[in-house]
């Protein structure tokens, strides 16, 4: 991905954004089990937006989400230089996860090869959201994957 990157769009996003949201966020420290607590941080952040906001979430939205904010989380942890970001916002009709690390370096998006051993994160978040981006940020970047909820 480049200085800003966008992923596969099939056309915009279904309304203009929402400006109530439900949103949580959590820094990490890269010690051992910010995965699963990230990944519990979201399953909570789901339970509530289906009981406060009455989202309807698809057959395979939280398993997707959970998945990408596993990959999401793991590259953070993995290539950035200290505590990073997770911010989960959304409504009763879409969701983003959105990390933010101390790495200036985007990305990397590999076409697909099942041979290959290792970097197929982004490839699994891209196949898993309807838009993912990357940008930097004066604090190292940002990377959003944004999910449409059924209605």
């Amino acid at each position: 991905m480049n200085e800003q990157a966008t992923s596969r769009s099939d056309g915009p996003l279904q309304g203009p954004p929402s400006t109530e949201v439900l949103l949580t966020a959590e820094v990490f420290d890269g010690e051992p089990g910010c995965i699963a607590q990230a990944r519990a941080l979201a399953d909570r952040f789901l339970a509530r937006l289906v009981a406060e906001w009455l989202a309807v979430l698809g057959e395979h939205t939280r398993s997707d989400l959970m998945l990408a904010v596993s990959e999401l989380v793991t590259n953070a942890d993995r290539y950035s230089h200290g505590p990073y970001l997770l911010e989960l916002e959304g409504d009763a009709r879409r969701i983003s996860v959105t990390v933010y690390d101390s790495s200036t370096a985007l990305p990397v998006l590999y076409s697909p090869d099942p041979a290959r051993l290792g970097g197929h994160g982004m490839e699994i978040v891209v196949a898993l959201c309807d838009r993912v981006t990357a940008e930097r940020v004066p604090v190292g970047k940002r990377i959003r994957a944004e999910f449409t909820l059924s209605t």
